[in-house]
């Protein structure tokens, strides 16, 4: 039940790097199979307000943060401007019509997940977005304020991850069940990659999201899943300061640059990795240089093609090959 992208300065977290990934090939996989069915999974209104507790935080908030962004309002009833501040979420959430779902969680009844938040003080409220938890402020903040932070909640869901809301249908029962999704021809497989992810057998997942690749070469999920495998398969027993060392030491170095560059992913420094890539491009020749293109290729695929963040390194990368 922990925030899953919590990772600390420094420190390789691969679980985090595993969670965004999971939450993004799911968002992925839930788009494709809306469109095989033609059905857009539309909810009721009320159902944009959710009651949370840590039994179901996984269920309610990490796995449909793959769909769309998630507001947690840390709340308590003696809290005072927990009651000016709840109401104004609620209303938004039904104004912003499925661009965000707002999720409510009583402290005094679920003190371990404002322990895990490291809430010092209601009301608190944080975003899940495709897993990564971000705060996004504390207090009884006003109106324009929340609404500004709330429309870049949302433009960084849409593009680092594609996540367009969830469709809203003002006739629906708010206590009708989804419905259920016919499974894709390719499931099990992916299935069977994510489970060897969750086990550290990355050799495993690689290979599985392969099995799939070669049948249907252009799969969103399995082409994000095998970059991110690929990618912990390859730091998972990197020392982080001996690699980093090595690349300041060698700066013409080119493997010890594309180990610096994995490390930089996996820690959330993204322009950092795509900048170093980039520069290591720039200076060599042969297979040297296409070697550092290649890598860079691949942590795209990681981040995703949509983030701008890549479309910026695409063009960055465009300049020094041409």
């Amino acid at each position: 039940m922990q925030p899953r992208n919590m990772s600390m300065s420094g420190v390789v977290d691969l679980a985090a790097v595993k969670a965004a990934g999971e939450a993004k090939a799911k968002a992925e996989q839930a788009r494709a199979q809306a469109a095989r069915t033609g059905d857009a999974g539309a909810v009721a209104p009320a159902a944009l307000v959710i009651d949370v507790d840590e039994a179901g935080f996984e269920r309610d908030v990490l796995q449909r943060s793959a769909e769309v962004p998630v507001v947690i309002d840390f709340w308590a009833e003696w809290c005072e401007p927990c009651k000016q501040l709840g109401p104004l979420l609620e209303r938004l959430a039904v104004e912003y019509n499925g661009r965000f779902l707002l999720a409510k969680v009583d402290v005094d009844a679920n003190q371990m997940l404002m322990q895990q938040f490291g809430i010092q003080g209601i009301p608190a409220v944080f975003a899940v977005v495709a897993g990564q938890a971000l705060p996004l402020f504390q207090g009884a903040a006003p109106e324009a304020q929340i609404r500004e932070t709330l429309d870049q909640l949302i433009q960084v869901g849409e593009e680092r991850f594609g996540l367009t809301g969830i469709a809203i249908d003002p006739n629906a029962s708010p206590d009708a069940a989804p419905a259920e999704v016919p499974a894709g021809p390719y499931d099990h497989l992916l299935e069977a990659a994510a489970s060897a992810l969750d086990a550290n057998d990355f050799g495993g997942a690689v290979q599985a999201y392969k099995n799939v690749l070669t049948d249907d070469p252009a799969n969103p999920e399995a082409k994000l899943g095998l970059a991110q495998a690929e990618l912990l398969a390859r730091v998972q027993s990197m020392d982080p300061n001996a690699v980093r060392k090595d690349a300041a030491d060698n700066p013409g170095d080119v493997t010890a640059q594309l180990a610096a560059a994995d490390l930089d992913l996996v820690g959330g420094h993204v322009e950092d990795a795509f900048g170093r890539l980039v520069e290591a491009v720039r200076r060599n020749a042969g297979e040297d240089r296409n070697a550092a293109r290649l890598r860079l290729l691949e942590l795209f695929e990681v981040i995703g093609p949509d983030d701008p963040r890549v479309t910026a390194a695409r063009t960055a990368l465009a300049r020094v090959l041409f």
